[in-house]
């Protein structure tokens, strides 16, 4: 992106509602949750790749002078780019057929325990370059910006060998540098033991922690490091090995925490300190509170639920009730989640969840940016910012959930860069 281009100062204006999301410089809690600081008939300012001004547009058309561009929202929804804090965007292959046989009856451990599951996706990955991933990682950048999503957390995990896990990571990297989406990489060697490790699980482990992470801190490819905590993947004392060794390189902690059972996770997310705790669908008042005591954020995701057959939606409005910072993500993957479809996210809340539609949006915006460390940049339509927004071809935020299904983002902007624009409806 050229500084020229960079540089330039623009003013969008007539948007029906202005979502700023301002609010207190940290994670949004309780009642704050609904608060999305609407401005009606709001516009506002981008100089040089950051938010200038918000206001209405009566205020900002008179700060703008004959040389600023104009963007008229035509009467539609603005706000921040959902950022996406729990993603697995680069594989290789699908898992198509292991859909058509769950639609027939058979459950995700099942066909996990035959060959399939993480470990097809790990054989197809290992089998691509890292231009391969790139290529493919391309189609999935864009399906993310027409929906909206302008920054994700990028897992890898399905390397599961040094080599390859780099080469995910590489990959992950590139695709930052080279594609309008913002990539927070996080390093997840700790998905699950691949199959030529497992009757020596203990030695895998050690591969991760005497050589994966080191390798990885040492080269800089990984901001986070993330296990699957689960009694059939890696326990609770696996996982505390793990995750104190990532600490100790300086990476941030993240948890796969009680998705398939009551496991302990989300009471070892609170003892390890870890930034977030993700999936949570079968903690309990306990876990809460323990995830609460420690300040830990539940990353939720009823995309995983939802594609699995599932009806055992993590408990949103008790964890709200309780005080914690919840976050909304798509756990975009080949096999569980096979969606970047935030706005799908955001209506599962809705209406399996019982998030309000308010509640859902901090999830996925200001409070997903805090929990990669991003919150004094992104997440909020507020001076100072990183210009990452979205006109949706909607007259109501509430019709973002409401409408399911459906793409609305009119225009997406990256650091003040058009991405996505569509042709205007009527």
């Amino acid at each position: 992106m050229s500084s020229e281009r960079k540089s330039r100062t623009f003013a969008v204006v007539n948007c029906s509602q202005l979502l700023t999301l301002a609010g207190p410089q940290r994670p949004r809690v309780g009642a704050e949750l609904r608060e999305i600081g609407i401005i009606n008939d709001g516009g506002l300012i981008v100089r040089g790749g950051r938010i200038e001004q918000v206001g209405t547009s009566t205020q900002i058309k008179s700060r703008i002078d004959s040389d600023t561009e104009v963007v008229d929202a035509g009467g539609r929804v603005v706000l921040p780019g959902f950022v996406d804090a729990h993603t697995h965007p680069v594989f290789a292959g699908t898992r198509a057929g292991e859909f058509e046989e769950r639609s027939s009856g058979a459950t995700y451990q099942q066909i996990a325990a035959r060959g399939g599951g993480i470990q097809s996706t790990v054989n197809q990955t290992r089998a691509a370059s890292v231009d391969d991933l790139v290529s493919t990682g391309r189609r999935y950048a864009e399906w993310f910006l027409r929906g909206g999503t302008t920054t994700v957390e990028a897992k890898s995990g399905y390397g599961l060998s040094l080599e390859d896990e780099i080469k995910m990571l590489r990959a992950i990297k590139r695709l930052d540098e080279e594609t309008p989406l913002r990539y927070i990489p996080t390093f997840l060697g700790a998905h699950t033991i691949p199959k030529e490790y497992a009757a020596r699980r203990d030695e895998y482990i050690s591969l991760i922690i005497d050589e994966m992470l080191p390798r990885i801190a040492q080269e800089k490819l990984a901001e986070f490091a993330d296990v699957f905590c689960e009694q059939n993947v890696f326990t609770t004392d696996e996982s505390w090995k793990i995750l104190s060794a990532a600490r100790c390189h300086g990476l941030g902690l993240r948890m796969h925490a009680d998705q398939l059972s009551l496991s302990g996770g989300a009471k070892l997310a609170a003892e390890l300190d870890t930034i977030t705790a993700d999936h949570l669908e079968h903690t309990d008042a306990e876990g809460i509170a323990a995830l609460k005591s420690a300040g830990v954020q539940p990353v939720l995701l009823p995309g995983s639920v939802y594609a699995l057959g599932s009806t055992h939606y993590p408990a949103a409005r008790e964890m709200i009730d309780a005080g914690l910072a919840v976050v909304l993500a798509t756990d975009f993957n080949p096999g569980s989640s096979p969606t970047p479809s935030m706005t799908m996210i955001l209506s599962l809340a809705s209406t399996h969840m019982k998030m309000t539609p308010a509640e859902s949006i901090t999830a996925a915006t200001v409070n997903a940016a805090y929990s990669l460390n991003r919150g004094a940049q992104l997440g909020s339509l507020e001076p100072g910012k990183i210009a990452d927004f979205v006109v949706h071809d909607c007259n109501d935020y509430r019709e973002l959930a409401y409408f399911f299904g459906t793409e609305h983002s009119w225009q997406v902007y990256c650091a003040g860069e058009p991405q996505i624009t569509r042709i205007k409806s009527g």
